[in-house]
């Protein structure tokens, strides 16, 4: 019984503090009182407690902490209009022109110097240099 109430115990500093470790040691706490049931000795449990907690330790905790720490790959900013669809405003060549991108007047170029978009044409933006968007 006072292994589940310490697993119980333990989950309220997870909660509070979001921290995986105190979950860990949870379950490590779970195991105990199985061994607890099913009638062994209190050095027994102890032994299953630390071996549950370790084992956890060192399986569970760095695959939390790598998903934590890696994160989703939002891009945002500049990074983010790559791969964009834009709509030409006046004529794009290789010296220059002005597109219309994410409700923005931005200034062009073509990718390709051969390459020639007029206006009301849709486009792709491939990279943006300083405040110029390469377009193809």
């Amino acid at each position: 019984m006072w292994w589940l109430l310490l697993a119980v115990g333990l989950g309220v500093p997870l909660v509070a503090t979001a921290l995986p470790e105190f979950g860990l040691f949870a379950v490590g706490a779970v195991g105990a009182s199985i061994t607890a049931g099913l009638g062994a000795g209190v050095v027994w449990q102890f032994a299953v407690f630390l071996v549950v907690s370790i084992a956890m330790l060192g399986a569970v905790r760095p695959l939390a902490y790598r998903k934590l720490r890696k994160g989703p790959q939002v891009r945002m900013g500049i990074d983010a209009l790559p791969g964009s669809r834009a709509l030409v405003q006046e004529r794009v060549d290789e010296h220059g022109g002005r597109i219309k991108l994410n409700g923005e007047i931005w200034s062009a170029r073509a990718l390709h110097p051969d390459r020639v978009y007029e206006p009301g044409q849709q486009v792709d933006v491939i990279e943006i240099q300083g405040a110029t968007a390469l377009v193809d």
